[in-house]
């Protein structure tokens, strides 16, 4: 099976209330570590590309590992750029095999947002396999690598331009800021409760009153939520008692993605719970195996904890388990 883009996966998430994980990856035992959860768990699954992933790993390497992946696994499988920052690095991604693409003009003012995206759409539709597109509307505080948008400076997606947006650009995907964040730090202290037993922050609910309007301005359409990881505070648990210093990292509650994946949400973006799981399996190793120094065993740990994490996240919180 070759790569797929998310065109046809995405309506039958839509009709069947249900997310496919987008899940971002810099290396190898990364992509297995995903794409092997999902095979177990017979999971469509989207791998996607960063900025920074771009530049540690070359997108050429990046692109023969998922490539390997399809042919290891069998899957419908998405090669997706994350927050591409102009057409020229959507144009090289589409050319050198991406089957989706992200044009991240979310900060510029809405016209020259609809009028890059739409550029960007004209290219990747009349590719040779069709490449699809996803946008965003509004901006989400945090950081994730060369995304980085200050607390108090972000914005909440306004419903009343969606309907214009993806008509003029054809889109075939749009994400949008209800109150999710980039990064572990999700939010800062003061937006937060925190909790008497554990004194773990808790965070704002997220706004559904705005993807319910979205979804009625757009209904059939795909929504993409990005910054959706929720800080499993398992792993940073362990990253803290093996010698890592995480103070009030917090993240979205799974519950609430698992009622977005419900609606309108058909594809939810995954990143720093990846990172976390990876450092705990790591960190957890080398205390407990001073001696050690090949890389395999080290990273091997790593791997299995984000394994585990991806089957609970494809199983609990997408709902994508079952669906090929």
């Amino acid at each position: 099976m070759p790569l797929v883009n998310s065109k046809e996966l995405f309506e039958k998430a839509y009709k069947e209330g249900y997310a496919i994980g987008a899940f971002n990856c810099n290396n190898m035992e990364i992509v297995q570590a995903i794409t092997e959860a999902a095979k177990e768990c017979n999971s469509p699954v989207i791998l996607q590309v960063s900025a920074g992933a771009r530049k540690y790993a070359k997108p050429v390497y990046l692109k023969k590992m998922v490539e390997a992946a399809v042919e290891d696994t069998g899957l419908p499988i998405v090669l997706h750029l994350d927050h591409g920052a102009d057409f020229e690095i959507c144009k090289d991604c589409i050319d050198g095999g991406f089957t989706s693409v992200m044009i991240d003009c979310s900060s510029k003012p809405f016209e020259e947002n609809i009028a890059i995206t739409k550029k960007v759409v004209e290219y990747a539709h009349a590719h040779k396999p069709y490449v699809t597109v996803e946008a965003e509307l509004g901006t989400l505080a945090g950081i994730e690598d060369e995304v980085k948008v200050e607390h108090g400076a972000e914005s909440y997606t306004n419903p009343d331009q969606v309907e214009e947006f993806v008509k003029r650009t054809g889109v075939d995907s749009l994400a949008i800021a209800i109150g999710t964040s980039h990064g572990a730090y999700k939010f800062r202290p003061e937006q937060c409760t925190r909790d008497p037993k554990t004194g773990v922050l808790l965070p704002p609910p997220l706004r559904f009153d705005i993807l319910e309007e979205v979804s009625k301005r757009l209904p059939g359409f795909p929504i993409v939520l990005h910054g959706s990881s929720s800080v499993n505070q398992e792993y940073v648990k362990i990253i803290n008692e093996h010698g890592g210093a995480l103070k009030d990292a917090v993240g979205v509650p799974e519950e609430q993605l698992r009622q977005a994946a419900r609606m309108a949400v058909c594809k939810i973006n995954i990143d720093s719970d990846l990172r976390l799981a990876m450092t705990a399996g790591i960190r957890e190793h080398f205390e407990a195996h001073p001696d050690h120094f090949d890389p395999r065993q080290y990273i091997g740990d790593g791997r299995a904890y984000v394994k585990q994490l991806v089957k609970h996240k494809i199983t609990d919180v997408l709902g994508s388990n079952d669906k090929i």
